[in-house]
């Protein structure tokens, strides 16, 4: 009778059972009357012990990565991984013999550049402690999921292909589609606002795309964007308290999701705080002016060192890792973004800092037809060019705002990467195209 597979990580609960085990050939250790197999799996690593002459020669020309399917008994044994190893094996291959990976790795620590690791990334992100970056991001994407359905959103999915930019003078990748131009979207903002008028609140985790020749270790040309959109708001403020909501139902699934990978990388996941404590810009330029050595007022933007600065001020001042940095200057906002009533040179809109970046951009739209054609008139824009985006607002829609989060951005931070490469799978960048 065929055996089920059992998992690494649950052999303990089958002590003195005949079970099945399968995964890579992790590590070899040959001592002068047994060899041990250690074998990894998606939940961890486990030790075959083998002491038969015959099995030992069976298996003494099976390479690391080699995949194979072992049966045998639980045995309890404290110096094993987990607590228990299986004795008295069966070992079959399940593939033919691996070639060697780029760089070893049983190691505890992967020993290689970035650049190998992603020129192997397949292979190379079996590592234990490459991969790990990639279950906290996955718990941190059931987060969002879970609290915004839990707050009566709705999942969308909505085109990546587009017939124009998603706002004015971005960058954006074109490509032929049928003969017509068309382009790669650069953010679900135009759709996800359309559906509010269906749906009410919406949320959305997909691709977006920038075609901006940066070459830094925070940007890339494809990310993952969180995004979420929702109505009947009062301004961006209420956008901010779900935001807030949002991050913190992002952490909690992360402890609960991924916390052998929080073990394994020494993670210090950050406490939320029930108010995130908020700057306006203007103030924000006033403290960095008073205090950090420059003078950035009159700036319509924050430098990446202002933006770490201020996040060190909240962090001393108010003992936080985030920090809403508010009513950022209309100039640097897209046409869509509703202005401020009290101060129309500034925006109802916000970024939220998490350790020293950048991590979210949010705030309130325009939801008024007669808006939007004057926002575009004062921008020299066409709005012609938008007609399908604009008709929406022709038939009535609610004040509404929402906000996105670059994923792997949230994930190197939460991690400590110091290159956003290290938590993105198979990056595309101004020079990456493969693998």
């Amino acid at each position: 009778m065929m055996i089920s597979r059992t998992l690494a990580a649950d052999l303990p609960r089958h002590v003195g059972e005949r079970t099945r085990i399968a995964g890579w050939l992790h590590r070899r250790r040959e001592l002068k009357s047994v060899t041990f197999l250690v074998l990894r799996d998606r939940s961890g690593l486990a030790q075959v012990v083998l002491t038969e002459p015959s099995a030992i020669a069976a298996t003494a020309g099976l390479p690391e990565e080699t995949v194979l399917d072992v049966v045998g008994t639980v045995t309890a044994n404290p110096q094993a991984p987990g607590g228990a190893e299986l004795t008295e094996p069966t070992v079959t291959a399940l593939s033919d013999p691996a070639k060697p990976p780029p760089f070893d790795l049983y190691r505890p620590a992967a020993r290689a550049t970035l650049p190998t690791v992603l020129d192997h990334a397949s292979v190379a992100l079996r590592h234990p402690k490459l991969r790990a970056p990639f279950e906290i991001s996955a718990a941190s994407v059931a987060g969002f999921r879970a609290t915004l359905d839990e707050l009566g959103f709705t999942e969308i999915q909505t085109p990546k292909i587009v017939e124009s930019a998603t706002e004015s003078g971005a960058n954006v990748f074109g490509i032929d589609y049928f003969g017509r131009p068309a382009y790669l979207a650069q953010s679900p903002q135009f759709f996800k606002q359309a559906v509010v008028g269906v749906f009410e609140r919406v949320h959305e985790v997909g691709p977006v795309f920038r075609a901006e020749p940066h070459d830094t270790t925070r940007h890339l040309a494809q990310y993952t964007s969180l995004d979420a959109e929702f109505g009947y708001i009062t301004d961006h403020r209420d956008v901010m308290v779900v935001l807030r909501d949002v991050i913190a139902g992002m952490v909690a699934s992360v402890a609960a999701r991924a916390a052998a990978a929080v073990e394994l990388l020494d993670v210090t996941l950050p406490v939320v705080p029930q108010a995130i404590p908020q700057l306006h810009f203007a103030e924000a330029q006033e403290l960095l002016a008073a205090n950090s050595g420059e003078d950035p007022r009159g700036e319509p933007d924050l430098a990446p060192a202002h933006e770490r600065w201020l996040s060190e001020w909240a962090a001393r001042e108010h003992g936080s890792d985030f920090l809403f940095v508010t009513g950022y200057p209309m100039v640097k906002r897209p046409f869509y973004t509703h202005p401020d009533p009290a101060r129309p040179a500034y925006s109802n809109s916000f970024d939220l800092l998490f350790r020293g970046l950048e991590l979210v951009t949010g705030g309130q739209r325009l939801h008024r037809y007669s808006d939007y054609l004057a926002a575009l008139a004062a921008r020299g824009g066409n709005p012609a060019a938008y007609e399908s985006y604009l008709s929406t607002f022709a038939h009535g829609m609610p004040p509404h705002g929402g906000f996105a989060i670059g994923l792997e951005r949230w994930t190197a931070r939460l991690v400590g990467a110091s290159n956003i490469r290290e938590t993105t799978l198979f990056p595309r960048d101004l020079n990456r195209l493969s693998p």
